[in-house]
């Protein structure tokens, strides 16, 4: 991965040190992040965890809406108690309504039996993230994204001192390449990469059910910056098919697109923007320098976006507004 890439990637990382132990407290946790930034969470670690080999699965949610946040979760248990899973009710969490996965994922931060065997964590990767990672000169794809949240995710755990033995992941592309790009990194853990892993090992679908709840839960709790008089969820699922996301979509600022709820990297968002956003150019800096000079009665775009050499002022209360922020660098 480029250095550049990872370190701008992880900048965008906050992680914070408040406790989820239910359902409820999980919408609050949310609330507290800033939702342009990405996101973890590790939760307690059992003691058994750290004195027994332990199983670990990875999965996902929300790889393929045009809004919202991806979340990546990882859940971890010794494999002396690999029936805690079986006794929770793990089963893909795509198969389950989101009343049971809300119970299921309330268990397994509140019941004893759980809560001495059973650890999880998840990182919220934000749309604008996502978008940006995909569109910058050097493209870094949803796949990529994908795989370095998964890394982290096994090394946070690593580094919280669970005692992994094996792994198991819901794949990402072909599962030979990336069950051996993840053995190479990890030489020393069995490691199993299949597709719908969730539905086949009981202990991806702990992770899936982390990820989909905290998911689910951005969503409900999810506060537009750009428009704060927004109702609560005027969007929908976040999936194209949607007609409510479909109606949301619709409502777009002619100059700035979207609010930074919707991933303006994905083709629905772009095609929207198509229809509607006024085209726009942005000078390269060869051009500004080799053009000085502007029409006689009119400005430079350029001009509202930096200060001079000496000057210190503040910024347009229009781009304040909007939380629009200088980009230096793409």
């Amino acid at each position: 991965m480029d250095t550049k890439v990872k370190q701008e990637i992880e900048n965008e990382t906050d992680t914070k040190q408040l406790g989820i132990h239910s359902l409820e407290s999980l919408g609050p946790y949310i609330l507290e992040q800033d939702n342009a930034k990405n996101f973890v969470y590790v939760s307690d670690i059992p003691q058994l965890c750290k004195d027994e080999p332990c199983m670990l699965g990875v999965d996902e949610a929300g790889r393929g809406p045009v809004l919202g946040p991806m979340v990546y979760g990882i859940a971890f248990c010794p494999l002396s108690k690999k029936d805690i899973l079986k006794q929770l009710g793990f089963a893909d969490s795509k198969q389950l309504t989101e009343e049971k996965r809300d119970e299921i994922f309330d268990a397994m931060n509140r019941k004893d039996y759980a809560v001495e065997a059973l650890g999880w964590a998840v990182e919220a990767i934000s749309p604008n993230v996502i978008s940006m990672s995909m569109l910058r000169r050097t493209k870094h794809s949803l796949n990529e994204v994908s795989m370095d949240s998964a890394i982290g995710l096994i090394n946070a755990a690593i580094e919280a001192g669970v005692n992994i033995a094996e792994v198991y992941v819901d794949t990402v592309g072909p599962p030979e390449k990336y069950q051996a790009k993840l053995k190479a990194i990890f030489p020393k853990f069995k490691i199993t990469v299949a597709k719908k892993a969730d539905s086949t090992y009981p202990i991806v679908s702990a992770a899936s059910i982390a990820a989909k709840v905290t998911r689910d839960h951005a969503l409900k709790v999810w506060k537009f910056r750009e428009r704060p008089n927004e109702a609560d969820n005027t969007f929908g699922s976040g999936y194209p098919g949607d007609p409510t996301t479909k109606q949301f979509l619709g409502d777009i600022d002619l100059v700035f697109g979207f609010p930074r709820l919707v991933r303006f990297s994905w083709s629905t968002a772009g095609k929207a923007l198509e229809k509607k956003a006024y085209d726009m150019e942005f000078e390269e800096e060869e051009d500004i320098k080799g053009n000085q000079k502007a029409t006689y009665g009119s400005e430079k775009l350029s001009k509202y976006f930096s200060a001079s050499k000496n000057e210190n002022r503040k910024r347009y209360e229009y781009f304040r507004d909007r939380c629009l922020e200088h980009v230096a660098e793409i």
